[in-house]
C-alpha cells in the first residue's frame, strides 16, 4: 500500500498498480473507520455509500474490486468537505491523479476543467458565441463532441468584460495607500460568465473605504484538481501562491468571492503545511528561543502573521494552538498536504489571510466599520449557503449582512448536508447530468416550498444548477447588497432634488 505523497515519486519510481493501490488505501482506511458508513447515508455524498456497498460485496465474498470500478468511485468525489476526515481528500485526489498520469484525460475533458480557457475564447467574441450557443443544431454538436450532456444548459458569454472594466478604473495597479486594501482573487466564474457579481464586490468594498487591486491571476485549480490534472493544478497553484503571497507581504487581504476558490486558498492549501520542512525550522528557532514555551511560540507566529495586514483570518489558528505547535517541530510529521510540493511558508502566508467576501464584510461590520447606508430592497429571498462556504467554519455572515438591508426578508435555506448537486464541472458532464439533478432535488424542492422572490446563493456553480432546475432569479448576496447601497443614494438624490 503507498502511504508516499505522489509529488516525491517520479516515473521510475511509480508502480504500474500506484493508482489502485491508493484507491484501496482509501478503501481499506474509512472501511477500517466506518464513521462515514451511516453518518454520509442520507447526504448528497455518493462517493461514501458507493465505497461501503463495493466494500461490503467483497467481504461477503462476491467480485473484488476492480480497478474500472475503483476509478468510477474516485469520479464520484467532488472535494465538497462534508466528511470530516481532511486526509481522506487528499488521499482520493492522489489516487484519481495517478490514474490520470496513467491513463491520461480525454480532450473534451481538458477543454471543459479549463474554465478560464473557455471563459476567454468565449468572451473574446461573444455575440458569435452566444449564436453558437443559442442555434441548437449547433449548441448540440458542440456538446456532443465536448461530452456535455445535451439538456444541460451553458451560460451566455456577457458582452462586458470584467478586466476591461477593471483596468479602466485602474485595479490592475497596486495601491499605495494606507488602512484596508484588498488583493481580490474573482474566480474564473465571476470574471468570465457573471461581471456584475464581480463589479458588485468591488462597489461594494470601495463603498466601505476598502482599496482594491485585481493581482494577476489564474484559476484557483479546483475544477483541474477534482479531474486529477496534477501537474496543470500545480502550475495553477505555484503562480498563483507566488503572487497572493507577494500582496500580502505588501500588506493585502485576499477576499474571495467565490466559496470554491477561498476553499481551496484557505483550506486546502493549509492541509499539511506546518509540517513543512521550512516551517518547522521557524517553529524550532522560536521554541528555542521561548526556552520551550510553546504559548509564547504561539503568540509569537500570531504577531508575524497580524504584522502584514494588522490581522490574520479565524482559520490561522488552527496551527498554533500550542499542542499543535509542539508537534510541529519533530520529524515524526511530514506535509502531506496534497500541495506539499509548493513551500508552506507561503502556502501558510495566503491560506492565514484568505477571506471570503461575506467573512471580511461581516468583520468590517463588528468592527463598527461597515456603512449602514442602506435602501430598502422589498424582497424575499431564500439563501443557500453553498458547500465550499461552510466548510471555511465563518458562520452565516451572508445572512446577517442580509438581515441588515430594509425590507429584505431572508430565509436560509437547506441543511449542513444538502447540495446543489452540480459539483463544479461535474454536472454538466454526459453520464453525471442526471445525477446531477437528482442531488440538487432534494434542495430545491426546498426552495420551492419556501416559495421566495428570489433566490441567493454566493456559488456561481450553484447558480448556474438552480438556472438549470429553479424559475426564480438567482443573485450573489454582494448584488443585493449593493443594490441597497445604489437604493439609499437614490433615495438621497431624489430627497434632495425635492427640496
Amino acid at each position: 500500500m503507498s502511504d508516499t505523497p505522489i509529488h516525491s515519486k517520479t516515473a521510475s519510481t511509480v508502480r504500474s498498480d500506484d493508482a489502485e493501490m491508493r484507491t484501496r488505501k482509501v478503501i481499506n482506511r474509512c472501511n477500517g473507520c466506518g464513521h462515514c458508513r451511516e453518518l454520509m447515508v442520507d447526504t448528497s455524498c455518493l462517493f461514501m455509500p458507493q465505497l461501503y456497498r463495493l466494500v461490503d460485496r467483497e467481504q461477503a465474498g462476491g467480485a473484488p474490486i476492480s480497478s474500472a470500478e475503483m476509478k468510477q468511485l474516485l469520479d464520484l468525489c467532488n472535494t465538497c468537505g462534508i466528511c470530516p476526515c481532511t486526509p481522506v481528500h487528499t488521499w482520493i485526489r492522489e489516487a484519481k491523479d495517478a490514474f490520470v498520469g496513467r491513463e491520461g484525460l480525454p480532450p473534451g475533458l481538458r477543454l471543459i476543467e479549463n474554465v478560464q480557457l473557455m471563459g476567454r475564447l468565449g468572451g473574446a467574441l461573444p455575440r458569435l458565441a452566444n449564436l453558437a450557443l443559442g442555434n441548437g443544431t449547433v449548441a448540440k454538436g458542440l456538446k456532443r463532441v465536448i461530452g456535455i450532456h445535451p439538456e444541460r444548459k451553458l451560460p451566455l458569454f456577457p458582452q462586458d468584460s470584467f478586466t476591461a472594466w477593471a483596468k479602466a478604473r485602474g485595479l490592475m495597479h497596486m495601491p499605495k495607500t494606507g488602512g484596508r486594501k484588498v488583493a481580490y482573487f474573482a474566480g474564473c466564474t465571476a470574471r468570465y460568465y457573471f461581471p456584475e457579481v464581480a463589479k458588485a464586490t468591488v462597489e461594494v468594498l470601495q463603498r466601505n473605504g476598502v482599496a482594491v487591486y485585481l493581482p494577476e491571476q489564474k484559476c484557483c485549480g479546483m475544477p483541474t484538481m477534482l479531474e486529477g490534472d496534477r501537474e496543470f493544478t500545480f502550475d495553477l497553484a505555484r503562480f498563483n501562491v507566488a503572487e497572493l503571497a507577494r500582496c500580502v507581504s505588501a500588506g493585502f487581504d485576499i477576499v474571495c468571492s467565490c466559496p470554491t476558490c477561498g476553499y481551496l486558498l484557505k483550506s486546502v492549501l493549509r492541509e499539511g503545511a506546518q509540517f513543512s520542512e521550512e516551517y518547522r525550522a521557524l517553529v524550532q528557532q522560536l521554541a528555542h528561543q521561548a526556552k520551550g514555551d510553546f504559548d509564547q511560540v504561539s503568540a509569537r507566529l500570531a504577531a508575524e502573521d497580524a504584522a502584514f495586514t494588522g490581522r490574520a483570518n479565524t482559520a490561522s489558528t488552527h496551527g498554533r494552538n500550542a499542542s499543535m505547535l509542539s508537534l510541529t517541530q519533530w520529524k515524526m510529521f511530514s506535509d502531506q498536504g496534497y500541495f506539499a510540493g509548493i513551500g508552506g511558508a507561503n502556502r501558510l502566508r495566503v491560506a492565514n489571510h484568505t477571506y471570503d467576501l461575506g467573512e471580511y464584510l461581516w468583520e468590517l461590520h463588528e468592527a463598527g466599520q461597515l456603512k449602514l447606508e442602506l435602501g430598502a430592497v422589498p424582497a424575499q429571498v431564500a439563501y443557500f449557503a453553498p458547500c465550499h462556504q461552510r466548510q471555511q467554519d465563518i458562520g452565516q455572515p451572508w445572512v446577517n449582512l442580509l438581515g441588515l438591508v430594509p425590507e429584505a426578508q431572508t430565509e436560509r435555506i437547506g441543511d449542513a448536508f444538502d447540495c446543489c448537486g452540480l459539483g463544479g464541472i461535474m454536472g454538466f458532464k454526459k453520464d453525471f447530468h442526471e445525477t446531477s439533478l437528482t442531488i440538487g432535488t432534494r434542495l430545491t424542492d426546498k426552495i420551492k416550498a419556501a416559495a421566495p422572490g428570489r433566490v441567493a446563493t454566493d456559488c456561481l456553480s450553484c447558480r448556474l444548477q438552480f438556472q438549470q432546475m429553479l424559475p426564480y432569479e438567482v443573485f450573489h448576496p454582494v448584488e443585493i447588497l449593493r443594490e441597497a447601497y445604489r437604493n439609499f443614494l437614490t433615495k438621497t438624490s431624489a430627497n434632495v432634488s425635492e427640496r
